[in-house]
C-alpha cells in the first residue's frame, strides 16, 4: 500500500493502526503475521522519535512475541532502590527469572514498526488521522499527510494507539471521556552510570508524586512526575537536588515536560453499535499504571491482545472485541484499580506511605515483584490501605 504523492488519495485496508508507538507496532506486528493487509500511520514526520518515557518494562514482556527483544535492552535491573528525600533508603532484589528490562522508546518503537513490516504490514509516517466515520460495513478515516496533502483510508477494524494525547478513543465512547493526567518532566542524561543494575525510586522530593532515576547505556533516563491534585510539582527544583544525588549536575539534560494519560476506572476498550470494528490500545486507553507510571507492559499487552481479537473479529467471531475489553479489565484492570486506591492514599501522606508502605520488611520486595511483573497489586492491597488508613 503506497500513498500517492500528490492529491486526495484513498487507501484500502484490512486494519489501520493509528500511532507507531510500542501498543500501536505491536498490533501492527501481530495483525500482519495473523495474514491481514495492515496499514500502520503515526503522525510523526521523523521516525523513530524521542518520546518522554523512563522506558522500565518487565521482561516477562518477551513472551508476547516470538522474536528477540534483547537487541533494545539497553539495561538489565536487577535491584530497586527506595528513598525519601534521599535518604532512608531501602534496596530490593528483583527475582533473577524476571528481571526489569531498560529500553529507550524511540528504540523499541522503530524495532517493533521494522518487525511489522518485516511482517508485512505497510507503514505511513507523516499522517495525522484527523476524523472516523462509519460508512456501511466499513471506517473511513481523513487525515493530512506532509505538507497538508488531504488522504483517505478505509479499513474493516482500526486500532486506535495514538498516545496520551489521543482524541479519538473519547469520541468513539473508548476509555474515559475524560482522562485524567498525571504531570511529568522526562530528562535524558549521558553519563557515566556508577550502579548500571539499580533502579531509584525517591519518594520523598514531589508532593503527589515521586522521581524515578533509571539506568541505560550511557547515562540515565529520569523522571519526576505529579499523580494526585491539579498542581504539577516544580520539575526544576526537584531535579536540581535529585541529579547531584547521582554524581550529576543540577542543570544537566535534556528536559521533555509531558503528560501520562493514567488508568482512571473500569471503560469500555472496544467499540459498540456504530462503533463496532474500533479499538484503543496503550495510552491512548488510560491504561498507565496510577502508583508507579509503568506504561511499557500494558501497551504491550493491549496491542497484542487487541491484534487477536481483531482477529477472531474478522473471521467471524461477533463477542471478540468485547472479549478484548474483558482481558484488560481481568488482566490489568483489576490490578490498577487497587493501583488507584493505593496511590490516592499513599501520595496524599507520603511520609507515613513511605514509612508503612515501602519501609516495612517485605514492602520494597513486594513492589519489585510488581514491577517485574510477577504480582499485582490486589495480592497486597487490603494490607497496605488498611496500614495507611490506621497508620499502623
Amino acid at each position: 500500500m503506497t500513498i500517492p504523492a500528490a492529491g486526495t488519495a484513498e487507501v484500502v485496508a484490512e486494519v489501520v493502526v493509528v500511532g507507531a508507538g510500542a501498543a500501536g507496532a505491536a498490533s501492527a506486528y501481530h495483525l500482519a503475521r495473523l495474514g491481514h493487509a495492515v496499514l500502520l500511520l503515526d503522525q510523526a514526520s521523523c521516525f523513530p522519535r524521542p518520546k518522554p518515557c523512563g522506558g522500565g518494562m518487565a521482561a516477562s514482556m518477551q513472551s508476547l512475541f516470538p522474536f528477540d527483544l534483547s537487541p533494545v535492552v539497553d539495561a538489565v535491573i536487577n535491584q530497586v532502590r527506595f528513598t525519601w528525600c534521599l535518604e532512608d533508603s531501602v534496596t530490593a532484589e528483583l527475582p533473577g527469572d524476571a528481571p526489569f528490562w531498560i529500553v529507550r522508546r524511540s528504540v523499541l518503537d522503530a524495532f517493533l514498526v521494522e518487525q511489522a513490516r518485516s511482517a508485512g504490514a505497510s507503514f505511513e509516517p507523516g499522517v495525522a488521522v484527523q476524523s472516523l466515520q462509519r460508512q456501511g460495513d466499513r471506517w473511513q478515516l481523513r487525515a493530512l499527510g506532509p505538507g497538508g496533502q488531504a488522504l483517505e483510508f478505509q479499513a474493516q477494524a482500526v486500532v486506535i494507539a495514538d498516545g496520551s494525547g489521543s482524541q479519538l478513543a473519547a469520541r468513539h465512547g473508548l476509555g474515559p471521556a475524560r482522562p485524567h493526567f498525571a504531570e511529568t518532566m522526562a530528562v535524558e542524561v549521558d553519563a557515566e552510570v556508577a550502579e548500571p543494575g539499580t533502579a531509584h525510586f525517591e519518594f520523598g522530593l514531589v508532593h503527589h508524586g515521586f522521581c524515578w532515576a533509571f539506568p541505560r547505556h550511557g547515562g540515565f533516563s529520569i523522571g519526576v512526575g505529579t499523580f494526585i491534585g491539579r498542581d504539577p510539582a516544580d520539575a526544576n527544583q526537584v531535579l536540581s537536588k535529585l541529579l547531584p544525588s547521582l554524581g550529576l549536575a543540577a542543570d544537566a539534560g535534556e528536559r521533555r515536560a509531558g503528560k501520562l494519560r493514567i488508568w482512571d476506572g473500569h471503560y469500555p476498550l472496544h467499540g459498540r453499535g456504530e462503533n463496532t470494528g474500533l479499538v484503543a490500545v496503550g495510552d491512548a486507553a488510560s491504561l498507565c499504571d496510577p502508583f508507579l507510571a509503568e506504561g511499557v507492559r500494558p501497551a504491550l499487552i493491549s496491542g497484542c491482545r487487541a491484534a487477536e481479537a481483531i482477529d477472531a473479529w474478522l473471521a467471524g467471531d461477533g463477542t471478540a472485541l468485547a472479549g478484548y475489553s474483558s482481558y484488560m479489565r481481568a488482566e490489568w484492570g483489576e490490578s490498577m484499580a487497587w493501583g488507584k486506591r493505593i496511590a490516592q492514599l499513599f501520595y496524599r501522606v507520603p511520609r507515613v506511605g513511605y514509612q508503612l508502605g515501602v519501609k516495612r520488611p517485605t514492602a520494597p520486595q513486594r513492589i519489585a515483584q510488581i514491577l517485574s511483573g510477577e504480582m499485582g497489586y490486589g495480592d497486597i492491597a487490603q494490607r497496605v490501605i488498611r496500614r495507611l488508613l490506621f497508620q499502623g
